[in-house]
């Protein structure tokens, strides 16, 4: 990086790597790594400024949660250098620790919602009709749904580890082979 600072959320968009920290005096510093010409570059553009932790790069485009509980999700416009709404679950399930959202990850073209909880939400992001109402698969809360909560649940669970302690997520990633 040519600006030291700790970085708190990162995310691999456009071929390019972003970082968003904070810097030696506690502001906000963003930047960019370019592999082609192997160089950092500090970024301030429309897309560091509304960008928000968890996100995701997912088919070309970037997403962000827009609520705490991620019920809402936004997209990044390159065109309109700006972020937008994309899909609201119209259930907001609450502000605690618990159900805040600490991940995005990709599963089978979906996108997942990860919450401290162990509670998942997957969202068909590559569906052209985004309303809810009128098309409940593409929002599905899947904690608690027999066979997939249980595979998905102790999953989860077995990563971030059950001892009475309390704990959140850090970062989680699904691998395929």
């Amino acid at each position: 990086m040519s600006t030291a600072m700790v970085p708190f959320i990162g995310v691999v968009y456009d071929g390019k790597w972003y970082l968003k920290g904070l810097g030696a005096h506690r502001e906000v510093l963003s930047e960019a790594y370019i592999p082609e010409t192997n160089i950092w570059t500090p970024i301030n553009d429309g897309m560091v400024a509304g960008w928000r932790n968890p996100s995701i790069s997912l088919n070309g485009k970037l997403y962000a949660l827009d609520c705490r509980d991620g019920c809402k999700l936004r997209v990044y416009d390159e065109a309109t250098n700006s972020w937008n709404r994309f899909i609201d679950s119209k259930l907001h399930l609450g502000n605690s620790r618990a159900l805040e959202a600490a991940a995005l990850v990709p599963l089978n073209g979906k996108l997942c919602i990860i919450r401290n909880n162990m509670s998942i939400s997957m969202v068909n992001v590559t569906n052209p009709d985004k309303q809810v109402e009128s098309n409940p698969h593409i929002w599905e809360n899947i904690s608690g749904k027999g066979h997939v909560r249980n595979r998905f649940t102790n999953l989860w669970s077995s990563i971030a580890g059950r001892s009475g302690l309390k704990s959140h997520i850090v970062h989680c990633q699904v691998l395929q082979a």
